[in-house]
């Protein structure tokens, strides 16, 4: 019987396996070395071709992941503290620490960039896009990546980044100094407050946006900018967001062309302010930027996506899929399609993807998945797989809703932690504040250790000593009372249900999503939510073992 509360697949469980792999796994970052192979160093090259991209796009799925399972956060937080502290490297900041001047193969690039990425009065004189250019006019050498004018998209990524974890975990341990490795490995301190204020204060100086390489201001790096704002303010109580509201009416207004019919005609894909060089793209061309735009103004966003689909003909079923030499856009508009409910472009897109991008469980008892893109690669193609796999997980709206609906009453509510992962790991992990209930799905993420012994605890309890467990649709006594707060759950390694009575219910006014939450005792708190509790012990008694399942009609 399906769940009525939010489960991870058996994809999201494989590739959480494999983010787990990766993030955990000791590698290089240094200098002096250099990232695992299976950090994606190839997508969409030359802009997008550098390890700090897989970075930031894995922690997009992570985020969407962990909103459906908030109860259990401990392994998304150590997963995107991983994260954050390999942004602080050599490695992340490759490109502006390493490709300095102007690049000496610009008369040698191949003739696709000169003909898609390039001014043509200007072949052989300009650099490409993703050769940053540090040290040139009239900027000069600056060493520290973040504290720089340009590389705008090297701060912005790593403030979305810094922020998902914040808002996954509610540790304030990027808030402490830190250090962020720069030109010559010097080092410079810095907090996430300040990566984001100053990304801030900068942008309110240029209505236009900070540029990424040196010269190019990107839209696309400036609306994922502002979803990192965006999330900082949910987390941190600020309002530096507000910056983003500005740039958006300077984007309509100088940043595409929308004729008479009121259809977009060209988008631009970078500015050069100093040439005052509009580098567009046709109707496709603001696709892209839909994905980062659709938390932040979802009106803006439609409108791209819908004018991307309808050029390219995806939405019409009457037409074959266009296929693009990168996948990206088109998975792009996939998240979008089924964020904004097209279900045809979804649908069409979905079965396309299915066809030809390679899906497949990997490793040893095939516990990881992973898409491979008929790239014959050794791993899957972490950015684009990242991107993919955001549409295996929740439902419609799952994208937007921890940007636009932070779920922060999660840190008070009852959380499970001491799991022993990737042993075992929760598909489900969600609190029934209606009925006083929290509900655990438990499977073996590794198959090998199916069936071991293996324990956890919950926390945020009222009252420990009240609690009542129902595994498998049968009363559950193997567990016992740390303090006043906790229990120890003692269970084995694989698939079970079960259902928590905690008595942590949910306020009249909750005010942010998941809800403030009280005794069943605090009778006050209760009017307007239901007018009687029943007690687990007299749920227990009341029904049979075999009636009690996660969607159990009387919870």
């Amino acid at each position: 019987m399906p769940s009525a509360y939010p489960v991870l697949n058996d994809r999201a469980r494989g590739w959480l396996r494999f983010l787990y792999d990766k993030a955990t796994t000791d590698d290089d970052w240094t200098s002096e070395g250099a990232p695992h192979e299976w950090w994606d160093q190839s997508s969409t090259a030359p802009m997008c071709a550098f390890p700090r991209f897989d970075l930031s796009e894995s922690t997009y799925a992570l985020i969407m992941m962990a909103d459906q399972t908030p109860a259990w956060r401990e392994v998304y937080s150590r997963i995107t503290d991983e994260l954050c502290t390999r942004h602080t490297t050599h490695w992340a900041a490759v490109d502006w620490l390493t490709q300095i001047g102007h690049d000496p193969a610009r008369e040698r690039y191949p003739d696709a960039w000169y003909e898609t990425l390039i001014p043509k009065h200007l072949r052989g004189k300009y650099d490409v896009p993703g050769w940053t250019a540090n040290g040139i006019e009239p900027w000069g050498l600056e060493p520290d990546p973040i504290g720089a004018t340009g590389n705008l998209f090297f701060r912005g990524f790593f403030n979305l980044v810094l922020s998902v974890h914040k808002y996954i975990s509610g540790d304030d341990r990027w808030e402490r100094p830190f250090n962020v490795v720069g030109y010559q490995n010097r080092e410079f301190p810095w907090t996430h407050h300040k990566v984001a204020n100053y990304l801030s204060e900068q942008w309110a100086e240029r209505p236009e946006g900070p540029h990424c390489e040196n010269t190019k201001i990107w839209p696309y790096c400036l609306s994922a900018a502002g979803l990192g704002l965006q999330l900082f303010d949910a987390t941190s109580g600020k309002n530096i967001h507000q910056v983003f509201d500005g740039w958006q009416e300077y984007a309509r207004d100088n940043y595409m062309s929308v004729n008479d019919k009121g259809e977009l005609e060209w988008f631009t894909t970078y500015y050069d302010p100093i040439l005052d060089h509009h580098h567009t793209g046709g109707p496709a061309s603001g696709l892209a930027v839909s994905l980062y735009m659709l938390p932040q103004n979802r009106a803006f966003a439609s409108f791209l996506y819908e004018s991307a689909v309808h050029a390219l003909g995806w939405n019409n079923p009457r037409m074959p899929i266009a296929r693009l030499p990168d996948p990206r856009l088109m998975l792009i508009a996939l998240i979008v399609a089924r964020e904004l409910g097209d279900h045809t472009t979804a649908a069409r897109l979905g079965i396309y993807a299915e066809n030809n991008f390679e899906p497949a469980f990997f490793g040893d008892g095939e516990d990881r998945f992973g898409w491979w893109f008929g790239l014959g690669e050794a791993w899957p193609r972490g950015q684009l797989s990242s991107l993919m796999m955001m549409n295996e997980i929740g439902t419609p709206g799952a994208w937007g809703a921890p940007f636009n609906n932070p779920n922060l009453a999660k840190f008070n509510q009852p959380t499970v932690s001491g799991v022993d992962f990737p042993a075992i790991g929760l598909s489900q992990a969600w609190n029934d504040l209606t009925a006083g209930v929290l509900h655990l799905a438990t499977y073996a993420a590794s198959a090998s250790r199916q069936g071991e012994a293996t324990s956890f605890t919950i926390e945020n309890l009222p009252d420990a000593s009240q609690i009542v467990i129902i595994r498998d649709g049968e009363k559950f006594g193997g567990f016992s009372i740390v303090d006043a707060g906790q229990i120890e759950i003692d269970t084995t390694i694989g698939d079970h249900d079960f259902q928590i009575f905690t008595g942590v219910y949910q306020s009249a006014d909750p005010g942010v999503r998941g809800g403030e939450v009280s005794k069943p005792s605090q009778a006050a708190s209760l009017q307007g939510v239901q007018k009687s509790v029943i007690t687990p012990q007299a749920m227990v008694a009341s029904i049979s073992s075999s009636a009690i399942s996660t969607s159990c009609p009387c919870c």
